[in-house]
């Protein structure tokens, strides 16, 4: 990557910039008319959906190779579509998540105060940093076929993770058989977020796809941030406290199954 390749990237990470403010200001407002903010669960999806497709109308007159934009856009723009349709159809069902309630009766301030400064804002900046990958693969010059088609293998182990789970879990608690019981079945079984491990293995494989360069290299923060958020901040971390207090057995659970890499469940 030369010295136009960055110039290139950085542009493109500015139109990125402009379009996460837009998406989430949209949201947020939204979030206040509706005095929910679960918007921004449907928010996060669509936000990095349109980051590629801005990036890519961007791209188009710099170096990047046209194959590396396709496939980013593909990887991407799937994700985050299946995401924000899925939480979406969830949320739209139910009222306000309890770990948002509190937050927001607990602040003190208004509504819209708590959505800018606890959610939006602070959402929207971790947007942007796990995009990176995005903004910067597009600008790639001479991309290693290689990497592509690892990136895109292990997006889509990512994806089968994802979308499983989620699915296996919808499907559990549509049975009123199954209310107030804990989900250990499928990929339930070998680890207690397969929905979040997944989410983890999208971002390492467009990271992957990205590496081609010293500029998409240093986008390794992307991964390595959107698996904390998952694991420490936002994602396991907040679910499983939520989880302890409401479902019995969650202790044992948690002893037999793997926190997140999936594996085969101890026994006794």
């Amino acid at each position: 990557m030369n010295t136009n390749d960055v110039s290139h990237s950085f542009i493109t990470l500015g139109f990125g910039l402009a379009t996460v403010v837009v998406v989430m200001a949209v949201c947020m407002w939204i979030s206040v008319r509706q005095q929910k903010l679960t918007v921004v669960d449907t928010a996060w999806g669509l936000g990095f959906a349109a980051v590629a497709i801005v990036s890519v109308f961007v791209t188009q007159r710099g170096d990047g190779m046209p194959g590396t934009q396709t496939l980013l856009l593909v990887l991407v723009v799937l994700w985050g579509v299946r995401l924000a349709l899925h939480l979406h159809a969830r949320n739209s069902k139910l009222p306000e998540d309890p770990r948002y309630k509190a937050m927001a009766e607990a602040d003190g301030r208004s509504f819209a105060q708590v959505a800018l400064n606890r959610v939006f804002l602070p959402q929207g900046i971790a947007m942007f940093l796990v995009a990176t990958p995005v903004m910067v693969g597009m600008n790639n010059v001479g991309t290693k076929p290689v990497l592509g088609w690892i990136g895109a293998l292990v997006w889509l182990v990512g994806m089968f993770f994802e979308t499983v789970g989620d699915l296996q879990l919808a499907r559990f608690k549509a049975d009123p058989q199954n209310q107030g019981k804990l989900m250990d079945q499928g990929l339930w079984k070998y680890t207690r977020h397969p929905n979040y491990f997944g989410d983890a293995c999208v971002w390492i494989g467009i990271w992957i796809v990205a590496a081609s360069s010293w500029f998409g290299l240093l986008t390794v923060i992307s991964p390595i941030a959107m698996t904390i958020f998952l694991t420490k901040v936002t994602g396991a971390a907040l679910n499983e406290k939520g989880m302890r207090e409401t479902k019995p057995g969650y202790d044992d659970y948690v002893r037999r199954t793997s926190g997140f890499i999936p594996l085969l469940p101890k026994k006794g």
